[in-house]
């Protein structure tokens, strides 16, 4: 989803004043350099190609006071350049995000008497002393609400974080999958005990 560009109105005339001196054929050289850089993004299997279009426009508008003194040719190869760089960015974003597509889902630990009930809160219990305070606090709060007040809650937390919704969905998937893994390595030696 495309977001509203920053550019302050200065830089934009400079950004223009730069692209060409004749104000309308700088105008639709913007225009053209936009649909471009937006192409470019969709080839590379970059999203949001609209939103790193406008990334690529903010982040010239601050430094165009600077460069187009001294810049020495063609400024749209200049876009391009800032563009490849977003798309390394985005590439090795990616790279340090964990898809939870890929990740097979963990086994539901469903208590089948009261008994096991007991077991599996006992266990929780014992295994949540493993974990941070800062991992349990989290871990709690992420599944504290429900429905609408569910999705808010979760903004309100990664923002309390200050992180994405994204990285707080790993971050929780994360905690979750170790505290399965030790609520089952309990629920054995429990077994084994009987």
């Amino acid at each position: 989803m495309a977001r509203d560009s920053a550019i302050p109105p200065e830089s934009f005339e400079e950004i223009l004043a730069w692209l060409n001196s004749d104000r309308d054929m700088a105008g639709a050289m913007y225009v053209q350099l936009r649909e471009n850089l937006a192409r470019l993004f969709v080839s590379r299997q970059c999203a949001d190609p609209e939103g790193l279009t406008d990334e690529v426009f903010d982040r010239v508008a601050k430094k165009v006071h600077e460069i187009r003194p001294g810049y020495v040719g063609d400024p749209r190869v200049y876009f391009y350049a800032v563009a490849n760089k977003l798309v390394k960015e985005n590439f090795r974003k990616i790279k340090t995000h964990a898809s939870l597509d890929e990740i097979e889902p963990s086994r539901q630990i469903v208590p089948e008497s009261k008994e096991e009930e007991a077991d599996i809160a006992d266990c929780l219990d014992s295994c949540l002393q493993t974990i941070s305070s800062e991992q349990r606090e989290l871990i709690r709060e992420y599944y504290a609400k429900e429905k609408q007040a569910k999705i808010d809650h979760r903004s309100e937390l990664a923002q309390r974080f200050g992180i994405s919704v994204e990285t707080l969905r790993v971050r929780v998937f994360r905690i979750r999958v170790s505290l399965e893994k030790c609520i089952e390595r309990c629920l054995v030696r429990k077994a084994q005990r009987k």
